[in-house]
């Protein structure tokens, strides 16, 4: 194949990627973002065969449909509640992909770097095993995390911040040894030396870290696996894995601020791993009140009377596989008159748009899903709000409460509309392990149970 048509190749699957990220910008456009992505990518891996490959080639195609295989089995096994840990682990495959072929790469004798470009080669090198080291121990901590096999607590190593400044020094001295480090057993010892200081940041990074600021953490990781790619495009000097990292780098880094936005987060604290413990001193006040409950006849009444509903979904929705309930009820009260809405926090559940998929999952219209700072200031008008399975998105501590762990984080400010129904299986605390006083104040209702079963038979009811 001409380098000319592998360059054309190579753009068309670019631009392909570019159309994917602004497909999926929108949920209307998700899907043929996706489509968009898989044509990309199946140009992109078809090409560098063709162009690249000249031996072992039955060896390849057995590689790649085992994986394939073994994809397409946990794309259909994999439930939507586990969504993010299939992300968290697969971000780990690329952050180890980064260091075996680095490895590789440096210990390829078969091309001969001198002067300037050997120097260039070997802090690719570096960066790709050290960013890729960093995203495959951490990815695999928020993986453990997200499945309940670590603890969410976050580790609280003493002089924790400084640990992380010793490693870091610690990988730019032995950066500065390994490059034009003559002796190649030397600096192997090095490479290993460092990959291993990276391997343990990324466990400390990521444990540090508590279980309400994981979602957080998955877009974090997602850029660094990112940049991991981007760095092993340049090993390779292969041009287009250098964009394709670049984007998942960059929209990842993008997507990181946003969030921290959302949380109250500094994103200089993110990338360096040491947020989501430091913004509180306890976990909040114990609530004083009397819970209040409703049953599902009562619940029915309350919603057939009202004008404006608001749905707020939580990570419980997902969990109870609520979704489609919560949809039926939608439409007949949108046949009835009533207007739906649902509100969004940016963090709902434990990955970005994890909600936004489980509802368009039930077909609920997008035009009545709106994200937080869309509708935050509509719920004095709301008549009911019916809240699924949210818990820390709707803490009224991080308002009131300077030393919450949660303090300062916006959140969805439903106890300000006329009656607010939570569902929850019971008063259990969130993520962040703080109580929540909007199950005591005087216009909330709490309906316990599976929200799954009671959104069924308030379907039924109404």
């Amino acid at each position: 194949m001409s380098p000319s048509l592998i360059t054309v190749a190579y753009l068309a699957s670019a631009v392909l990627f570019i159309l994917a990220l602004g497909g999926l910008s929108t949920n209307d456009t998700a899907r043929r973002g996706n489509l968009f992505g898989m044509i990309g990518m199946a140009i992109a891996v078809l090409v560098t065969i063709i162009a690249f490959v000249s031996r072992n080639l039955e060896i390849l195609i057995v590689i790649m449909l085992a994986g394939g295989a073994i994809g397409f089995i946990l794309s259909r096994r994999v439930q939507m509640t586990q969504m993010p840990e299939l992300v968290a682990i697969l971000h780990s495959l690329v952050g180890l992909a980064a260091v075996l072929i680095g490895f590789a790469t440096f210990m390829d004798s078969s091309i001969e770097y001198i002067g300037v470009e050997k120097t260039i080669h070997e802090i690719e090198i570096y960066i790709g095993i050290c960013i890729g080291a960093l995203t495959f121990t951490g990815s695999v901590v928020a993986y453990g995390k997200l499945s309940g096999m670590i603890g969410g607590a976050p580790l609280m190593l003493p002089a924790r911040h400084w640990l992380n400044l010793v490693l870091f020094i610690a990988v730019v001295v032995i950066a500065v040894r390994f490059v034009g480090e003559p002796d190649h057993n030397q600096a192997t010892m090095l490479l290993l030396a460092m990959t291993v200081i990276a391997l343990l940041f990324g466990i400390h990074m990521v444990a540090a870290i508590g279980g309400a600021d994981m979602p957080v953490v998955i877009s974090m990781l997602n850029s660094y696996s990112g940049w991991a790619a981007a760095a092993t495009g340049f090993m390779l000097s292969n041009d287009l894995l250098i964009v394709t990292g670049a984007l998942v780098g960059s929209s990842g880094a993008i997507l990181s601020y946003i969030m921290c936005r959302a949380m109250n987060r500094h994103f200089i604290s993110v990338i360096a791993g040491g947020f989501g413990t430091s913004g509180g001193s306890s976990a909040g006040p114990s609530i004083e009140g009397e819970v209040q409950t409703i049953d599902t006849a009562a619940m029915a009444d309350l919603l057939n009377a009202a004008k404006q509903v608001m749905v707020v979904p939580g990570y419980g929705m997902a969990t109870a596989q609520a979704q489609h309930a919560i949809a039926d009820i939608t439409k007949t009260l949108i046949s009835k008159g009533i207007s739906v809405r649902y509100g969004i926090h940016p963090v709902a559940g434990r990955m970005p748009g994890h909600m936004n998929v489980l509802l368009a999952e039930a077909k609920v219209p997008y035009d009545i899903v709106f994200e937080m700072d869309e509708i935050n200031d509509d719920f004095p008008d709301v008549d009911v709000s019916i809240v699924v399975g949210a818990n820390d998105t709707v803490n009224p501590l991080a308002q009131e409460d300077v030393d919450s762990p949660i303090a300062g984080m916006p959140v969805l400010e439903v106890w300000k509309g006329h009656t607010t129904v939570v569902l929850k299986r019971g008063m259990a605390a969130g993520y962040a392990g703080v109580d929540n006083p909007l199950f005591v104040k005087e216009n909330t209702r709490m309906l316990f149970g599976d929200a799954r079963e009671s959104l069924e038979a308030l379907a039924q009811a109404i």
